[in-house]
Order: C-alpha cells, then sequence, then structure tokens
C-alpha cells in the first residue's frame, strides 16, 4: 500500500494525517473493485474459507462492508458504484433479511451507509431503485436477532427508514425493542455484556457503543445522545488502555479478523463530542492501531484484508468468518466523518496512556486488571470477569496482552486440576488498585479460586484449589512464548518448576490447597531476576466469622522488593485485602 511520507511534526508517534487515512481507505477500496460481480451487486473476494452462511452471503457482506467504508471516504465516484449495485442487488439477487441470518448484519452496514451518504447516494437514486431498497431493508424491522449486538441491526436500519419515512410505526417499534433488549446487558462504568453472561470485548466499543451513539447523533435525539454518550464516554477511558504502545489492540475476544476496527469508538467520541480524551490522544491510539496492521501484513500483496490478524491466521477465524468478513475493518475510518480541520486531525499526536507511565488499572465493569509498563509499551489485561458460554482460548484465560497470542495446542494462563484446564461459569470476586481475583469450577466440583497482584511489569499470580481428592496434580502456565518479549513464570509456593517451563504441584489432605507463582511479560532487554522481586508467604487459620465456610482460611502475604507488603485472605466465599501486617513498610 503506497501511503504519503510521514508528518513527523504534526504526528511525531505514528507519522500518520489525515492524508495517510483517506490513501488507506482509497487504496483498500481499489483493491476489492476487481472482485465484484459485473452487476456490482456483490463482492466476491478471494480465499478457500467460505461462511457457514454460504457464498452468496459472503459476496453481500463484501458489497455491503466495503460500502461501508465508501460512505466514510465520501467519494462520488466510488459511491457512484455502489448505487448500481444497490440497484442490481435489490432486484432479487440478495438473500432476503430473515430471522438469525447473516443478511440482517450486512442491511444494517447498507442502511448506516445510506444514511451516512444521503445526498451523495440515496437521494440521487431512480424512484423504483429506493423503494425495492426500502423494501428490502425493512424486513430488518422484524427480523429476530440473535440475542448479543445483533439486536441493534434492526435500530441501525429502522433509523434509516425512518429518516425516509417508510414504515415509521414499524421503525419506532424496532428502535425501541433493540434499545431496550440491549439496556439489559448493561452493567455500568461503560460497559456491556455482549449478550447475557459475562462476554466483554471489542464488541463493547465497534458495535455496542457504535451503534446506539451513531443512531442518537444522527437522529439528533439530545436524551438518546446523553445516554449513550455518557456511556461512551465512560468507557474509552478504559477503552483507551487496551492499546499498546505499539498500536496494537488488546488480542482478547472473538472477531481478531476486524482488526483497526478498534480504533472506531476513539473516532466516534471525537465526532460526538463525548470523550475523556484529547484530541491530540485520539488521533496517536487510532492512527496507532491503523499503522500497526498495515506495517504488520496485514493486507496482502492484491491490497486486501486476510482472514488474520497480522496476516492470514485461522486461529482467529470462527465459523461465520467468510473472504469479506475482515472489511468489518471499515469501522475503524470512522473519522474520515470528521472535517480535515477538525482538532482531531489538526491537534499534535500526544501519548496514549501505555506511552505516559506504568500504570496497574482495575476496571470494576468486566472485572479486569490492566497492567502497562510505559518502557516496553506492553498492555496485559488480567481477566477475572470475562467467558463465553463455552471454553473459549479467546476468553476464558487468566490473562491475554498486546503482543501475545493465545496457544491453541497447549494451555497458557492457565491452572489445570486433574488434567482439567477448563475456566467456564467465571465469579468475578472483586478488583482494586493493584488486584483483582475471580472463582471458577473445574470437574468434580473442584473450585478454584485465583488472585493476581501487580506491579510495574511483575505479577504475583495465587490460586486456591479446594475439594480436590488428596494428590491431585495442579499445574500452573504463564504467559505464551513470543518472539521479542520475555515469558517468566517462577514458584512462590507449592510448586516446583517443569522441565518444560511450567509449574506443578499437588493438593494436600487439607480442605484447600494454596499455590503461588510470579509471573513476568516483558520486553526489557535485561530485568532484573523475577524471583527477587517478591516473597509469598501463606498460612492457615481458622475462619474468622460464621459467615465464611467451614474449610480453613488462608492468609497470603505478598512483599514486594523495595516496595510494600500486601495481604489478602482467602476464603470458602472467596478472597478479599487485608490489613497489612504489623511492621509493613511502604
Amino acid at each position: 500500500m503506497r501511503l504519503p511520507p510521514p508528518d513527523r511534526e504534526l504526528s511525531p508517534y505514528t507519522g500518520f494525517s489525515r492524508a495517510h487515512w483517506e490513501a488507506a481507505a482509497d487504496a483498500l477500496l481499489a483493491a476489492v473493485e476487481p472482485y465484484a460481480t459485473g452487476d456490482r451487486a456483490l463482492y466476491h473476494l478471494p480465499g478457500g474459507h467460505t461462511s457457514w452462511s454460504g457464498r452468496l452471503c459472503d459476496g453481500l457482506e463484501g458489497y455491503a462492508r466495503t460500502l461501508l467504508l465508501a460512505a466514510f471516504r465520501r467519494d462520488e465516484t466510488v459511491l457512484g458504484r455502489y448505487a448500481e449495485g444497490l440497484a442490481a442487488g435489490t432486484r432479487g439477487i440478495w438473500p432476503r433479511v430473515e430471522d438469525r441470518g447473516q443478511p440482517l448484519v450486512e442491511a444494517a452496514s447498507v442502511a448506516l451507509a445510506l444514511r451516512l451518504t444521503r445526498p451523495l447516494l440515496w437521494d440521487r437514486l431512480d424512484e423504483s431503485v429506493r423503494q425495492r431498497a426500502a423494501a428490502w431493508l425493512a424486513d430488518a424491522l422484524t427480523a429476530e436477532p440473535w440475542p448479543c449486538n445483533w439486536e441493534l441491526f434492526p435500530v441501525t436500519v429502522a433509523g434509516f427508514l425512518l429518516e425516509i419515512g417508510h414504515e415509521p410505526d414499524a421503525c419506532r417499534k424496532a428502535v425501541a425493542r433493540g434499545l431496550e433488549r440491549v439496556e439489559r446487558w448493561y452493567v455500568g462504568h461503560g460497559w456491556y455484556s455482549d449478550g447475557p453472561g459475562r462476554a466483554f470485548d471489542h464488541y463493547n466499543g465497534w458495535a455496542l457503543h457504535l451503534y446506539p451513539v451513531l443512531h442518537a447523533w444522527l437522529a439528533k435525539d439530545a436524551g438518546l445522545l446523553d445516554r449513550y454518550g455518557g456511556r461512551l464516554e465512560a468507557h474509552l477511558a478504559d477503552c483507551a488502555r487496551l492499546f499498546g504502545g505499539d498500536g496494537a489492540p488488546m488480542h482478547q475476544g472473538r472477531s481478531l479478523t476486524y482488526r483497526f476496527a478498534a480504533a472506531a469508538p476513539l473516532w466516534l467520541g471525537a465526532l460526538t463530542g463525548r470523550t475523556p480524551l484529547s484530541p491530540g490522544e485520539t488521533r496517536r491510539l487510532a492512527s496507532g492501531a491503523l499503522k500497526y496492521f498495515l506495517d504488520g501484513g496485514a493486507v496482502d500483496a492484491r491490497g486486501l484484508l486476510s482472514l488474520g490478524w497480522l496476516g492470514p491466521d485461522e486461529r482467529v477465524v470462527q465459523g461465520y468468518s467468510g473472504p469479506a468478513s475482515p472489511y468489518w475493518a471499515s469501522k475503524g475510518f470512522l473519522g474520515l466523518l470528521l472535517p480535515p480541520d477538525h482538532e482531531a486531525w489538526t491537534a499534535r499526536e500526544e501519548p496514549g496512556p501505555a506511552g505516559r507511565a506504568d500504570a496497574v488499572t482495575p476496571l470494576p465493569a468486566p472485572n479486569w486488571l490492566l497492567q502497562s509498563t510505559r518502557s516496553d509499551g506492553l498492555v496485559r489485561l488480567h481477566n477475572h470477569g470475562s467467558e463465553d458460554v463455552r471454553y473459549d482460548p479467546y476468553y476464558t484465560r487468566l490473562a491475554y496482552s498486546t503482543v501475545t497470542r493465545p496457544a491453541h495446542t497447549s494451555y497458557d494462563n492457565s491452572v489445570i486440576v486433574g488434567g482439567d484446564a477448563g475456566r467456564t461459569r467465571i465469579v468475578p470476586l472483586g478488583a482494586g488498585p493493584d488486584w483483582a481475583a475471580s472463582r471458577h469450577t473445574v470437574a468434580g466440583g473442584v473450585t478454584v479460586t485465583n488472585l493476581v497482584v501487580a506491579r510495574g511489569a511483575v505479577e504475583v499470580r495465587v490460586h486456591r484449589v479446594a475439594g480436590a481428592a488428596p494428590g491431585t496434580a495442579v499445574r500452573v502456565t504463564g504467559w505464551a512464548r513470543t518472539e521479542g518479549v520475555r515469558s517468566e513464570l517462577s514458584p512462590a509456593h507449592g510448586l516446583l518448576a517443569a522441565a518444560d517451563g511450567g509449574l506443578t504441584g499437588t493438593t494436600t489432605e487439607e480442605p484447600a490447597t494454596l499455590f503461588a507463582a510470579l509471573a513476568r511479560l516483558t520486553a526489557e532487554p535485561d530485568p532484573s531476576p523475577l524471583a527477587g522481586t517478591a516473597s509469598v508467604t501463606a498460612s492457615t487459620s481458622a475462619c474468622a466469622s460464621v459467615s465464611e465456610r467451614d474449610d480453613d482460611a488462608h492468609d497470603v502475604t505478598i512483599a514486594w522488593v523495595g516496595g510494600p507488603a500486601v495481604r489478602f485472605r482467602f476464603t470458602g466465599a472467596g478472597v478479599s485485602p487485608a490489613p497489612r501486617p504489623p511492621g509493613a513498610s511502604g
């Protein structure tokens, strides 16, 4: 991809300006054009992976998701080509929008693009085309979505159809129904679960905030914008911390092949004025994400986005992914809706959170602990509250980062009890200034209570295994080995080093057995020895109150070398900070 020379005066961190974003958009749109059908209704991008919806739906996806990019770019010539495709597709080529079908997803992208470009595209169409397009979209008003961010697709379609006066009563019902359903999943502090349960990931920003906020903004509904814009502002304070110093988004959750869609909520905050971020920080984070992927090989020799992360990668491909699925990355170009003289484009870049200072930050809603280090720009996410309904390595591991990838053939960042590495039905137990904790259950009703305490680049991980038969094998693993960074794990209590880099131990005759380890993920070339960064001591004592279960409590003291000592109490009910032991300093 050919981009303009870097602008280091305006953008000292990335070198990217608006011109770079425009050039990238133009290149991506030009690269997909040869794969359009003759009538431009479908875009059949190359690739050996067909989604479970089939080739026809995949072709519609190619049209809809690249149309969204064209809408943000607002190039009238390119939009004219998509107008031809709209006229042809609505003659019966496109599959109908039905309950829980992929066309519902793509209808939302088509509707949003038409709403954003109405004077340039919709208003120039023949009346017969408008009638066919409205009729095709209208099926989305009553189509039943999957119970997740899909609930917002009928809302998005309805917003456009309401604007053009098509079936207004049905549109209002669709908007009210979708927003009401999503409201059940708002957990506060700017965070939604993506459906029932505790599925927290990037969909918070590029879907669950994007669609309601854009709808409220486009409808000029001040009340809705106050509600959803306020939530977006709260979310962005956390979201900004999920980008590494190299621009990488957090490698956690599903649909990672959407890549720089992660920049969408950053631009959305600037577009609506609902952001805690400065204009220079907004552009630095968004441009950093785009640059990370372009430099890393996300675009192949044909100029196409591959199914993968930095390049083709089957590990991040879901059954619903087709060759054009990565083009939901188009959402990352939302900033092109801002005029060239907007301060998000004209302000000098400022560092993001990972580039300003070391930080350990609890996120109460998802019950995460974020740990970042300025010297190497790494961000680590300690997961004590997010999971999928089934075991998924992108949701249920203990930790994720901006540089590592979950291992699929082994279990990184896991506690394996009696051969069971499962971690579902996670119960969050709280998060504080430097810690987070959770509990889960494995086979045979064995419970595992997990605590992480972080300082700098170092983590102390403590695991309490209760209900296992004496002599049950316990295995603790750390960060996956990754080129360019150091992954370290050291025993601290109840564990011994194993030849393969993990740690092993066995449960005792006691009702519960405690295990502790030191872990570190760092790109520092010569860090101090991990084993000397902290010490962990544990003692067993009778439960202090009748509210605690009958099994013994464990008191754990973590003494940081050159820093404070902190104390936690584990019981059958959970884990919580305890007062510092007598004589502790720091």
